[in-house]
């Protein structure tokens, strides 16, 4: 498969860079590919979380131990004393308890599901080859006039350059809808998680390169 290459001014430039077969085309009705993009990506997003979440429960919360009301004829519940659950200001029943979300998932899983992304975004026409450039000086105009040129200014874009990049960093940074990162630092939830991707032609020689 082929793409044309596009100069920062969205103009075609006749270039055409050639796509691994392995990586950008997947057999997607072959195997589970929905539940290996599911397993990565909900490791993805379980490894974000802090875990760090507490409520107090009954034997937590601190009140009086007296005995509110008669055991029987009341009418209500039972409650033997202000940590009761029952209550308003009463301990939670089986609150959250900090805990770690982290999950294993094996390294070919993992990639499997990084080339069935690329795939995905392929088959969709979301993603734009971009000659190399490099910007002068770290200026947020800088970037929203390249997303001009391909009409993204208003979309999710994710920018992959080969290597770190200060002023293509910086320039993206303050952009709420943009995100730069490097193409070996891609997986499934990256590759998804927007309205088009930005690749370098650099980036695609080492995209072509995953196992």
């Amino acid at each position: 498969m082929e793409l044309a290459v596009y100069n920062i001014k969205g103009e075609d430039t006749g270039r055409k860079v050639t796509l691994n077969d392995e990586v950008f085309g997947c057999d997607l009705e072959k195997g589970n590919a929905e539940h290996t993009l599911y397993l990565d990506i909900k490791q993805y997003l379980g490894n974000q979380r802090q875990g760090t979440h507490k409520s107090k429960e009954r034997s937590e919360v601190s009140y009086s131990t007296r005995k509110m009301g008669r055991q029987k004829g009341g009418g209500g519940a039972r409650r033997g004393d202000l940590n009761s659950p029952v209550l308003y200001h009463g301990g939670r029943v089986f609150g959250p308890r900090p805990r770690d979300y982290r999950t294993k998932l094996n390294k070919k899983v993992k990639a499997l599901a990084r080339r069935i992304a690329l795939t995905t975004r392929v088959n969709d026409n979301k993603i734009i080859v971009v000659e190399n450039f490099q910007f002068d000086a770290p200026k947020t105009k800088n970037y929203m006039n390249l997303a001009k040129s391909f009409k993204l200014q208003d979309k999710k874009v994710l920018l992959v350059v080969p290597e770190s990049n200060d002023n293509i960093y910086l320039s993206v940074r303050n952009v709420p809808n943009a995100l730069m990162m490097r193409a070996m630092d891609l997986n499934a939830y990256s590759v998804l998680n927007n309205d088009a991707m930005l690749v370098t032609e650099d980036s695609v020689a080492i995209i072509n390169d995953f196992k």
